[in-house]
């Protein structure tokens, strides 16, 4: 069985990817961070996770904004790990 591979231009800025297994996205917009990979979690209820993750220590580092599939936050552990959490409602 062949991947389903595809790809979606939003504009000079961003272009998402999937290829059946793996969806994702690259952006111009953001400024070059250190050469991690940024996890990104999908959850329903954005503001319910975001209280979650700063009530057990996380930190939100870019506020919630609009992206081309949804919205989103990003946040760090207390590890300092950056991951970022996202809904499409």
């Amino acid at each position: 069985m062949r991947n389903q591979q595809s790809s979606e231009d939003y504009g000079p800025d961003y272009i998402g990817f999937q290829d059946g297994r793996l969806s994702g996205g690259f952006t111009r917009d953001a400024p070059v961070r250190r050469a991690n990979p940024l996890v990104v979690i999908y959850a329903t209820r954005l503001a319910e996770v975001e209280a979650r993750i700063r009530s057990e220590g996380g930190q939100v580092v870019r506020p919630t904004y609009e992206f081309p599939g949804g919205r989103r936050f990003h946040f760090t552990d207390p590890s300092g790990n950056e991951l970022a959490v996202w809904t499409d409602h």
